[in-house]
């Protein structure tokens, strides 16, 4: 992120601005690798031009490095214990095999928890101000594992876009059991559901987020499984795995 933002501001600060769409996308690398390197030696002149080749070739060695560890740690999840929580974890929007893996072995087992404590477990609850009858409630008090809380909050985001099976979520549903699969995708669509009743209400985005983070979180204890580590859905409604 920050060889990322190094490149972007240089070339904000003489004037070059990517309107193509999304950045850092194979279409946005051809931008960078051509037109914009174009304008920046017209406008610049050649030493900042050099600093754009320094910055964009530690954008590549950065990304490049991210990705031979991607592959470590999924080599590392696949020889783990947790390869079935993770594939069942995968049938949800925002939880690739790295945010699954870290999930499991963070929380370890979620039996421990239930609806209502796991959320203060990670810091998602509000805090709480209250004396006598008064009852008082401000910010989450992000106590507790703050990298669930993080992973849980990013893997939210991902529930607001509108609701759309595609190929990398066919490809995770692929590896998971059929019961997995169905709450994954009942999941996803309660999720996007509550993103959207958020929106009309206008509520901010940020608040909203973390109350789909903490829905993620919950586990539901009357599936019928034995007690492993088998996560389960938000709000007592089973979506994360299948417990059997």
């Amino acid at each position: 992120m920050r060889a990322r933002h190094r490149l972007s501001k240089l070339l904000l600060r003489h004037g070059i601005v990517y309107y193509g769409g999304d950045a850092w996308t194979g279409k946005h690398d051809a931008w960078l690798h051509h037109k914009a390197r174009r304008e920046l030696i017209q406008a610049a002149g050649r030493a900042t031009s050099a600093t754009f080749e320094f910055d964009y070739e530690n954008v590549l060695a950065t990304k490049a490095r991210r990705d031979r560890l991607d592959v470590a740690i999924e080599q590392m999840a696949a020889d783990s214990e947790f390869p079935p929580l993770v594939r069942r974890l995968g049938c949800l929007r925002g939880i690739s095999t790295l945010t699954g893996f870290a999930l499991a072995v963070e929380i370890g087992d979620w039996h421990r928890f239930t609806g209502n404590t796991i959320g203060s477990f990670v810091g998602l609850v509000p805090s709480e101000y209250s004396s006598g009858a008064p009852r008082v409630q401000g910010s989450i008090t992000k106590t507790g594992n703050t990298h669930v809380r993080r992973l849980l909050v990013e893997a939210a985001w991902h529930h607001r876009s509108r609701y759309r099976i595609g190929a990398v979520m066919r490809s995770r549903w692929d590896q998971a059991p059929p019961l997995a699969r169905a709450r994954g995708d009942e999941g996803n669509r309660r999720l996007h559901a509550r993103w959207v009743k958020f929106a009309e209400r206008r509520k901010r985005p940020t608040i909203a987020n973390v109350a789909i983070a903490r829905e993620l979180a919950a586990p539901r204890p009357d599936w019928n499984a034995p007690r492993q580590n088998h996560p389960v859905e938000p709000s007592g409604r089973a979506v994360l795995v299948s417990r059997r």
